[in-house]
């Protein structure tokens, strides 16, 4: 070496920063090639008596380079936090799973009992995965609390791996008796796509400590963060949540929306430019109005949401006491729609669906989860209640393939059972049989009362249903409606005014609450165009729902 260089690597090492544990070089641009060019810094490693944290990062580190360093940690058993981002700069990418591998070794040898590893922004690819695989399953990560891999390219392959590598080390710590509990988890723009996401989300739900997740960028659709969203609700103490710029669409974001409900903790959401949609807006405010009750932070931001979505939103947040920013900028409509609080204070179907072979229909599964515990249990074939006997399953088979008033007033004390075929997981269908039996409205006196008495039936049991599944029906409603965009081939019925005079109806009942007023309040005030043809009707809908939302403030 130099002895040049051998002197602006004494000044550069003079500068860094020892004491509390730590040993840093960070930042100092310092190419090391071999283990001459390392010779002090491996000095100062060896001679600092209860090194807890090495800082690398910001240097580039070859192979040879890595194997002097690793020797020189061999004998540290104390170390605790290796911070080794953005340490492979220029290096062959062949190289780099060998250097891991070194350093890895060393760190099993010694014994040491690692809290914290920062590998972010080193582009290793899978390979870099497999060169540290050995040390995620060995004891020398049992203890690990922060796992950091940002911008490292993993890829769908290094996901799988990682996965694998966390589940054993999960396994083998917890028959040692203390169970790995990893806290922070990093790994944004990392191309782990759909198959790398579920991966991870086995190893997640497997775990079940985590307090931070962040994985923005990485290119997963529905699919993938389906699996996640069933992955956090096993992480009860789940504070942060970063999805940011993945593709959530309305499956995706109901699935999120739902596990939301089960997580106390939650403080941050990073839902931005996931394309979370209109109605998976409408399922996170019902998950907002049910829980979430100490969350700091919403971002929504870029998602294809329209302004009365965006509004409906924000009506849930309003009385959140700890809420300290929210954004629902990049709206459909272009409104610039976030705040930061004070201390003091026509139908498509998705470009994912295609790719992925999906017809466009959505199923109820895509809903809501069947599995809530506040579902009625419903045993159902071919859409009717099972045990009915033949005559009322003929019956009912019949008005709903076909509605009629007659067929509505031959059902005489069964009407009221109709409610029975409404499940509040399937908003599709309770949607569909409430708009049938209000086309059937009229003024005639027998017509009218059969009528709201079964409409009202209906609706008081979706309503009474817990806030998520209420808002999936109400906005899949919007949906028929045409007062709302949605996903998939829904189409739009032809509205009638009897079918908004019945709603006018609902209205003033006890069963139908203020939010969800509000809610259909917020969707026609911002699309009367879309009530024109039955103006008389749409107006006194309007102003019922207007004194419903007044009379509750």
């Amino acid at each position: 070496m130099a002895s040049d260089d051998i002197a602006q690597l004494a000044d550069a090492l003079s500068k860094t920063h020892v004491g509390d544990g730590e040993l840093s070089f960070k930042g100092l641009g310092l190419k090391l090639d071999n283990a001459a060019s390392v010779e002090e810094l491996v000095r100062d490693i060896e001679q600092y008596q209860g090194l807890r944290a090495l800082r690398l990062e910001g240097n580039t580190l070859g192979v040879d380079a890595a194997r002097a360093i690793a020797k020189a940690l061999e004998n540290k058993d104390l170390l605790q936090r290796c911070y080794w981002s953005d340490m492979f700069t220029g290096r062959l990418r062949s190289e780099i799973p060998t250097a891991l591998r070194s350093l890895g070794s060393a760190l099993m040898s010694s014994g040491a009992r690692l809290t914290e590893l920062d590998l972010s922004d080193n582009a290793f690819g899978p390979d870099g995965v497999k060169g540290i695989e050995q040390l995620l399953k060995s004891p020398s990560c049992h203890r690990l609390r922060e796992l950091k891999l940002n911008n490292c390219g993993m890829g769908i392959g290094g996901g799988k791996i990682l996965a694998e590598a966390l589940i054993e080390c999960h396994r083998q710590s917890s028959a040692h008796g203390a169970p790995l509990k990893l806290r922070v988890f990093i790994a944004g723009r990392n191309r782990l796509e759909n198959e790398g996401a579920r991966a991870l989300a086995k190893a997640f739900q497997v775990i079940g400590s985590l307090e931070e997740v962040h994985m923005p960028q990485n290119g997963i659709n529905y699919a993938g963060v389906m699996a996640l969203a069933s992955a956090m609700r096993h992480n009860p103490e789940l504070r942060v949540l970063n999805f940011n710029d993945n593709t959530f669409t309305k499956r995706g974001t109901l699935a999120m929306a739902q596990a939301l409900r089960h997580l106390r903790n939650v403080q941050v959401i990073n839902f931005g430019d996931c394309l979370v949609r209109s109605e998976g807006a409408i399922a996170l405010a019902a998950g907002l109005r049910e829980g979430l009750p100490i969350l700091k932070e919403l971002n929504l931001s870029f998602g294809e949401i329209t302004e009365a979505a965006a509004l409906v939103v924000a009506q849930a947040v309003m009385d959140k006491p700890h809420m300290e920013k929210v954004d629902l900028n990049g709206m459909h409509a272009d409104f610039p729609f976030g705040f930061f609080k004070p201390d003091d204070e026509d139908d498509e179907e998705d470009d994912d669906d295609r790719e992925n072979g999906d017809d466009g229909e959505d199923d109820a599964s895509d809903n809501c989860n069947e599995d809530d515990e506040e579902d009625d249990e419903i045993v159902k074939e071919n859409g009717i209640i099972k045990g009915d006997s033949p005559e009322k399953q003929q019956k009912i088979v019949s008005f709903l393939s076909c509605p009629s008033v007659e067929k509505l007033l031959q059902l005489g004390e069964l009407r009221t059972d109709l409610s029975r075929q409404v499940d509040p997981s399937d908003p599709h269908m309770a949607a569909d049989v409430l708009l049938k039996i209000t086309s059937l409205y009229n003024e005639e006196p027998e017509t009218k009362t059969a009528v709201l008495e079964t409409a009202d039936a209906v609706l008081k049991k979706l309503l009474s249903a817990s806030t998520f599944q209420s808002y999936c029906f109400l906005s899949t409603l919007l949906v028929q409606m045409g007062l709302l965009k949605g996903e998939g081939k829904l189409k739009k019925v032809s509205l009638i005014p009897g079918q908004l005079l019945c709603l006018e109806h609902a209205i003033h009942q006890e069963y139908f609450s203020q939010h969800h007023a509000s809610l259909l309040h917020t969707f026609i005030s911002k699309n009367s165009e879309a009530l024109k043809s039955c103006s008389s009707a749409g107006e006194r809908l309007s102003s019922a729902l207007e004194k419903k939302c007044n009379d509750q403030h």
